[in-house]
Order: structure tokens, then sequence, then C-alpha cells
């Protein structure tokens, strides 16, 4: 098994002791475990980079909007939070906003979509698709999204593609669930964490798709067919090296790199699901956001 980075296993320690007690969110009613999911993620909202932010309406949607003072004037990314569609808020991503603000130049859109389990599959992917409906025009968007976030964010893109729609110009896609099969490698060796366990992704996917089929595309995009991801817009991935994930990312970079396409993906040693939460702390996660700056101002 995978050694965690000499950055990673001290935050691990730390989050054993002050999570001590807690309970596993997965395991309470949606209402308290969406509770202590934000208890729990208000601690990465130190040491903010300091920038212009507002409260706003995103068709419906309550949003925040994160606005660097690099800003190019010309781009902006929409941001679907991860939580294993059933937690998290765009207030718990405002640190991971604005990291991703300032590394990319330009504002980043983060907004709360319908959660799990009491509004399955599609209402978190209809929300996702509101929101990119009713954003600005007047800039070139792109979309980005970490865990299920990620998810919803490459559904969008192939829901838009059967549709024969607009897309976004890229996609920033990070430690996402492609697939709802538990026995990849990555999820055999990392089944009981740390972190992330396949018994929690298997809650969640039966709070976000309990029934009819999870082989179906935006659901599962590893199930797109060929024409499908070949019609995407460029994309970038990442991945953290221990996470029962893993695999999911591994597989999407080597099926879109078979057919011809060079999008960008990286493993990133040694950290676990969730690592670019911890920009305030973590020095890959500070890392990886500069890096998909990198190629986000490379390509747009």
């Amino acid at each position: 098994m995978t050694r965690l980075s000499a950055s990673m296993e001290p935050v691990l320690e730390r989050l054993a002791q002050e999570d001590a007690g807690l309970g596993d969110p997965t395991l309470m009613a949606p209402r308290l475990g969406r509770a202590l999911a934000e208890m729990t993620n208000a601690r990465w909202n130190a040491d903010l980079p300091p920038m212009e932010t507002r409260t706003v309406l995103i068709g419906d949607l309550p949003a925040r909007l994160a606005t660097p003072p690099n800003d190019d004037g010309r781009h902006a990314i929409l941001h679907v939070h991860g939580g294993g569609w059933a937690f998290c808020s765009a207030l718990t991503h405002e640190g991971a906003a604005r990291r991703l603000a300032l590394a990319c130049g330009c504002p980043v859109l983060t907004f709360d979509y319908r959660l799990a389990p009491e509004n399955p599959f599609p209402a978190g992917l209809d929300d996702v698709e509101a929101a990119w409906e009713a954003r600005d025009r007047t800039r070139h968007w792109s979309i980005a999204g970490d865990s299920a976030g990620a998810n919803l964010a490459l559904a969008l893109m192939l829901r838009r593609i059967s549709a024969e729609t607009d897309l976004p110009q890229m996609g920033l896609l990070f430690y996402g669930v492609y697939g709802a099969d538990f026995e990849t490698a990555s999820y055999r060796t990392y089944a009981a964490g740390p972190g992330l366990t396949r018994d929690k992704m298997q809650r969640y996917w039966d709070w976000y798709c309990p029934a009819g089929d999870r082989k179906e595309a935006t659901v599962s995009p590893l199930a797109a067919d060929d024409a499908a991801l070949r019609a995407l817009p460029p994309l970038y991935l990442n991945a953290a090296e221990i996470d029962p994930l893993c695999s999911d990312s591994d597989q999407l970079a080597a099926r879109l790199h078979a057919l011809g396409r060079n999008d960008p993906y990286d493993r990133i040693e040694g950290v676990v699901h969730g690592f670019m939460q911890m920009g305030s702390i973590l020095p890959e996660a500070r890392a990886a956001f500069a890096r998909v700056g990198e190629v986000f101002q490379q390509t747009v």
C-alpha cells in the first residue's frame, strides 16, 4: 500500500484528533450529516486568499462569486462542489473556489444544488444545467468540480453533447466519481481508507441513484461511448493516489488518451481524497491549484 506523503500524514493525524467521536455522516440522518460536514469543512476556510466575494443568485440557486485581483476580464468558471451528491455547499468550498479563482485568473461561481437522498438523480444534474444556462454570457465559461462535483460537471458536458448544444470552454475535474464499480484496483486497495472508504461510496451511490441505470452516461460518465468522449471540450484531470476513486480517473484518462486526445492527467502521490480542500495547510493542495491554473491559462 502506498505511503502517505510527509505532509499528508500529520494532517490526517490532526483530523483524527479533531474529529474523534463525531461519527460517520453517511450513517446519520441527512440533516445531521450535512450539519457535521459543514462544521468539519469550516476549518479549510482559514487563511483565505483575499479577493472580492459576494453572495448572488444563479437562476434560483444560492451562489458565491469569488473575483480575484488578477481577473483577466474574459473568462469565468462554474464550480460544482463535491460531497457525495449529499453533503457540502458553496460555503464549505469557499477556500477551494478562491484558490481556483486566483490560480486561473478569473471569477469562480460556486452554488448550492439539490442534494440526495431527498433529491436523487437527476435533480442535482438538472440544477447544474440550470446554473449553466443562467450564467453571464459576457464571459467565456469553463466548468470545474471535485469528487461528486466532477461527476456532475462531466455529466453536464455529456448531456449537452447529446443535446447538441453549447459546451463549456474547458472542464477541470478533480478526483472525480466516474463509475459505480466497487471492485477496481483502488477500491480494493483503499476500501478502508484512509479518508474516503468503499462503504461510504456505496452509501453515497445508494442515495444518489437508488434505482435506475447506473451505467447511463450522465450517471456514470465512464459508460459514455467513444463519440461522446471525443466531442468533449479540453479537459484537465487529477486524482489522489490514496483514494478508492483513483482508478476511476485512471480509466477515464486512459480512454481519452486512446482516442487521441491530449488532456493532461496528474495523479498526486501520497495524498487522500479531498486533498484540495486542504489548501490552507497542505503543500500538495497548493501545488495542485497552481498546476490547474497553469493548464487553464495555456488552454483557454
